[in-house]
């Protein structure tokens, strides 16, 4: 593994570029998604923005399948679900090129995920397996000095319930400690997915106090709607991982197919949550209460969550609507 990536360091095969002029006329071009999630190229014209279509792209330079552009454009917009933007000599996501993360977790995320897996550990060696979901509780518990024996003693009787011996308990340590390493990522994605439910108590509440003003009730209960099917789609993700990771014992044989899985629940997990990261931030300093002010947000959250959680038929009504009522925006041109 460490010559391919030396190999494509020199070679710069991770790296975005292009054959084309067009890509290297402007300065200030970059990549990004936009609210639907398509990938597009923004450069400034005057005083204008052009957003640029992959797909206008390809069609206006007449690019084929197996030219480099068209494959780097291919592998740009694949990077775009991971970062918030790319631009030309930018190297591409690690998700991209190696299926490691492009980003880290922090310590307490990593000591969360080798808590929850040795107390597992400890847990089959009483017969009592479970997760312990309760952080402070993991915590109390995994500092236990009792506790901390019988982890010693399971790191033995699983070496020798995996056919390695108990004098080779040292191996089950580095693989306890290995999955750990990959499973941080999701306890740092669940504490993202804690500020998204903030959100969803908030605009809960927000429906209830706008429950009587026509004016926004649709829009209000709409987005109340829509962000309970969020909640219930991030859920499901990591209601899977927990059942997936539950078995310790399963889990250590079988540790490469646990690892290409959790990394799966990983990026799945990130490119979703990654575009809540502004709401995020400015949902944080909001009260639940009547204003203009909040009024603007709720209109502003629903034009994030209706195209990525609406019915599919519901959204092509909508947008349908909206292409009838929709007005040229003065400033940016689309392609």
């Amino acid at each position: 593994m460490a010559a391919d990536k030396n190999d494509s360091a020199t070679t710069g095969d991770d790296d975005i570029g292009f054959e084309h002029k067009f890509f290297t006329s402007f300065e200030d071009l970059y990549f990004r998604m936009t609210d639907s999630g398509e990938p597009v190229a923004v450069l400034k014209l005057a005083n204008n923005e052009a957003v640029l279509s992959f797909d206008g792209l390809k069609r206006e330079f007449m690019l084929k399948e197996d030219s480099l552009d068209f494959r780097m454009l291919d592998r740009v917009a694949e990077g775009l679900q991971f970062v918030r933007g790319l631009r030309p000599g930018d190297r591409l996501p690690k998700e991209v090129t190696s299926r490691e993360a492009s980003w880290e977790p922090q310590d307490r995320h990593r000591r969360i995920a080798y808590q929850r897996l040795t107390m597992q550990l400890v847990t089959w060696l009483t017969g009592n397996e479970n997760v312990i979901s309760n952080i402070t509780e993991l915590a109390q518990v995994a500092e236990d000095p009792q506790v901390k024996k019988n982890v010693q003693l399971a790191f033995t009787e699983a070496a020798e319930e995996l056919g390695l011996g108990r004098d080779r308990r040292d191996e089950v340590v580095q693989y306890i400690e290995t999955l750990a390493r990959e499973l941080a990522y999701i306890e740092a994605l669940r504490d993202t997915f804690a500020e998204v439910e903030r959100i969803d108590d908030k605009l809960q509440a927000l429906r209830r106090i706008y429950g009587a003003e026509r004016s926004m009730i649709e829009t209000v209960d709409q987005v109340a709607r829509l962000s309970q099917r969020a909640i219930k789609l991030f859920r499901d993700y990591f209601d899977q991982i927990d059942a997936q990771t539950g078995e310790i014992l399963s889990m250590l044989k079988n540790i490469d197919n646990q690892i290409g899985y959790i990394r799966q629940v990983r990026d799945a997990l990130h490119c979703r949550l990654l575009p809540w990261e502004d709401f995020i931030q400015i949902w944080k300093t909001v009260f639940v209460v009547r204003s203009d002010d909040n009024t603007n947000k709720i209109r502003d959250i629903y034009q994030f969550l209706a195209p990525r959680y609406m019915q599919f038929n519901d959204w092509v009504l909508v947008t349908r609507r909206g292409a009838l009522k929709a007005k040229p925006i003065g400033g940016q041109m689309r392609w």
